[in-house]
């Protein structure tokens, strides 16, 4: 470690969590933080008060504030691809500029969502959005928890380029009221438009009249979109200075905006700006996105650990482990810092959940008694998402807590060790008042800038992606090409499959 700070952290003696509350009986209130509609508790984590002190100074050694307001100003931060990273000026906070200009975007696209309502393009009751990455994880995922049967239209977001999805989409769609959402920052995604273009079939075949007008186009490169066929009014821009997995507060979102209806994106938007502020002009040791981070670089950095596990106990947010995989591990998922140097430790953990209480009954089995320490993190509602029987809600919760207080309390058992849990496993618990727009705002904002801090702390850019570009050149020569100059495995798979040519 050449970091002073992070040496002097992990010279620190680990303490053990299963007499933490009892050697400081104010920890609770020290290391739990409430903002807005979120309770976050970090007291049953090894965090204390020597490790924030010394993770505090790990950050003023890292720059984090000037970072942090680089961030807000719309600066280049995004050094090795020389654009800013204007995500917070989609929520109204940052460049004053660009505010104004995501401001003037969101207008436009509360236009085209008010002719659509008045049936400007026909009785629309079907959405049918295709992109991938980042241009379907935030919509899949915000249109799923805030939905429900509450949603004015349906929604089917397409991103496998597997002809399946498609298909199994499209099949309970009435192709004259669908409406095709075209989400592609580039407008040259591969898989979004082979998709795209087999919808734009799938309408001609149903004898749609003019199929490219049910296009709404939703990307960074309009002119893309005007080559592809679409008009220029049906196209929704937004800033080439947000990247695809940042980009739901963007046009991106028009299908949750559309479904949801505007109220309720105006409320996610605002959620995360409260957020925003709360990152932005909070202390560093009462800042619940960057105390999150010292805790991951804890349990990476010091303690070895090379996962982080992410339960939802609420059904409304099945989709939010899925969705941070790709926030986290494609920002900070990086061997390398922001000047080309080696990263001088592990980075990003890798990032897997899924949802209580089915999850107890799968994975938890390696939490309590694998060998493999991982830091859970428990993310639940006060309020249900449903009608019934308030015992159901209950259990969830129950299942919850009790998990939690497992983890770190552990029991012994010399008699059977087959049934003795080690206890002293760490786990972080996210407690929200309910899944609102303005709740899961400022939850998706949470992590985001989480994970900007951690970038910040580890030196590194979290906003390139350059890693997913090799394969996908390797397989568009393929296309072109032929298969040629590739190993024995990679010619005999090509071979068997598909005959010898792509």
């Amino acid at each position: 470690m050449s970091s002073p700070a992070l040496e002097a952290i992990a010279a620190l003696p680990p303490v053990e969590l299963k007499s933490i509350f009892t050697a400081d009986p104010d920890r609770l209130t020290k290391f739990t933080l409430t903002q807005g509609p979120i309770r976050f508790d970090w007291s049953k984590t090894h965090l204390t008060d020597e490790l924030l002190d010394g993770f505090v100074k790990l950050a003023g050694e890292k720059g984090f504030t000037a970072q942090r307001d680089a961030l807000f100003a719309g600066e280049p931060i995004n050094n090795s691809e020389g654009r800013a990273a204007e995500h917070p000026a989609e929520r109204g906070e940052g460049n004053a500029q660009s505010v104004s200009r995501a401001k003037m975007l969101h207008a436009r696209m509360r236009a085209l969502i008010d002719a659509i309502e008045g049936e400007a393009l026909g009785p629309i009751r079907h959405i049918l959005h295709i992109g991938i990455g980042g241009s379907a994880l935030g919509p899949d995922l915000i249109i799923d928890a805030l939905g429900g049967d509450g949603a004015r239209y349906d929604v089917a977001i397409v991103s496998n380029v597997d002809g399946t999805a498609l298909e199994r989409a499209i099949a309970r769609f009435d192709p004259e009221a669908t409406l095709i959402a075209v989400a592609s920052k580039t407008f040259t995604t591969t898989e979004t438009m082979l998709n795209a273009a087999s919808a734009i079939n799938w309408m001609v075949e149903a004898g749609v009249e003019d199929p490219y007008g049910r296009v709404i186009a939703l990307t960074a490169s309009p002119e893309k979109a005007i080559d592809w066929g679409v008009d220029e009014t049906r196209i929704l821009p937004f800033s080439e200075s947000v990247g695809g997995r940042y980009s739901l507060w963007s046009s991106i979102g028009f299908p949750a905006a559309l479904a949801l209806g505007w109220d309720a994106f105006e409320s996610l938007l605002e959620g995360a700006a409260a957020m925003d502020r709360h990152f932005r002009l909070s202390p560093l040791n009462a800042n619940a996105p960057l105390i999150a981070a010292f805790v991951d670089q804890y349990y990476t950095r010091v303690a070895g650990c090379q996962t982080r596990a992410l339960f939802a106990y609420d059904e409304r947010l099945r989709l939010l482990p899925s969705y941070l995989q790709q926030l986290e591990m494609e920002s900070n998922g990086k061997s390398v810092t922001r000047d080309g140097q080696p990263v001088d430790g592990p980075s990003a953990p890798i990032t897997w959940g899924g949802v209580g209480t089915d999850a107890q009954h799968a994975v938890f089995q390696l939490l309590h008694q694998g060998t493999v320490l991982t830091p859970v993190e428990f993310v639940a509602s006060i309020e249900p998402g449903h009608a019934l029987d308030p015992a159901h809600h209950r259990a969830l919760l129950v299942n919850c807590f009790a998990q939690g207080a497992a983890l770190m309390q552990g029991r012994a058992n010399d008699a059977d060790p087959a049934r003795a849990y080690p206890g002293n496993r760490p786990s972080t618990t996210i407690l929200l008042d309910d899944v609102t727009p303005d709740a899961l705002g400022a939850l998706i904002a949470f992590y985001e800038h989480r994970t900007f801090a951690n970038a910040v702390l580890m030196g590194i850019n979290p906003f390139d992606q350059f890693g997913v570009e090799l394969g996908k050149e390797i397989a568009k020569s393929i296309e072109v090409d032929g298969p040629k100059g590739f190993d024995p495995s990679t010619m005999a798979l090509i071979n068997l499959a598909l005959g010898g040519a792509a």
